[in-house]
């Protein structure tokens, strides 16, 4: 698939505070395509959901695992893509950057970089760490004749720190080290979201996940983009789950009216 000139900036201007972007996570190419035919306008890949498609758990990729796969989703589709790069797969602000460049080889849109260590015993990078390892990020994705849009991630409420003045700080301080997005991951609360926004001077990601509130309210606090994470992925490895245990306890074929529908999506995603 061709990508359209000014990828990247395509991207950001999709993101409309109060007219949010949807944002789907693909796990494949399949899914990317069938995304695609459905009409989202960009799509971002998920860490989670890809490394499933390996058996392994959230955090078990390489990264040249995640670019490549970063790079098979961007071939499958004409659609911009942004990247969910997890860390950077570096601890110093010069692995980031490292990553971030790969990221542009790979004709991404987009990508993120999250402040959490992937270390049980100390989860989130020390703030002002954090900050350079933006900063970096930052200089990679913007210092070349290709850019991306780069997302800011702050991860305190998915890792048990739900201190929201300390979410918001750093947040701000990514956004003057450049970043282009920023994005809390695990915040429900309408109040809390709406901090961010008031707070940030850039658009803002929120996660669809339970309990938090609907497209059109996170459209009315003037959320700019709204994406999904792994849930489709595990959504359907959840159907895949519930289809077997209907073969093997009920001797039933009721999941043959979800076949029904994939199978419609194959015919109109595909190409013949």
């Amino acid at each position: 698939m061709t990508q359209p000139p000014d990828t990247a900036g395509h991207f950001l201007r999709l993101h409309r505070p109060g007219q949010p972007l949807l944002l789907p996570n693909p796990w494949d190419d399949g899914s990317a395509r069938v995304l695609a035919w459905l009409g989202f306008e960009a799509l971002a890949t998920t860490s989670s959901g890809f490394a499933a498609t390996l058996g392994l758990r959230d955090g078990s990729v390489t990264r040249d695992q995640a670019i490549g796969h970063a790079a098979q989703i961007v071939r499958a589709t004409p659609l911009p893509v942004s990247a969910d790069l997890e860390n950077g797969f570096a601890d110093d602000p010069e692995g980031v950057a490292q990553t971030v460049a790969a990221a542009i080889d790979a004709g991404l849109a987009g990508c993120s970089i999250e402040d959490y260590t992937g270390r049980a015993d100390e989860p989130i990078y020390d703030s002002s760490l954090a900050a350079e390892r933006v900063a970096a990020a930052v200089q990679a994705a913007h210092a070349g004749p290709r850019r991306l849009v780069l997302t800011a991630r702050a991860e305190n409420h998915l890792h048990g720190r739900d201190d929201l003045a300390d979410t918001i700080a750093r947040l701000q301080r990514y956004a003057e080290a450049g970043a282009d997005v920023l994005y809390a991951p695990g915040l429900t609360r309408a109040e809390d979201i709406g901090a961010v926004v008031t707070c940030a001077n850039r658009p803002v990601n929120v996660l669809a996940m339970a309990g938090a509130p609907s497209v059109a309210e996170l459209a009315d606090l003037g959320v700019a983009r709204i994406s999904v994470g792994g849930a489709f992925a595990f959504a359907a490895l959840g159907a895949l789950v519930e289809a077997a245990r209907e073969l093997q306890s009920e001797g039933s074929y009721g999941y043959q009216r979800y076949s029904a529908i994939g199978r419609e999506a194959v015919s109109g995603a595909f190409p013949a």
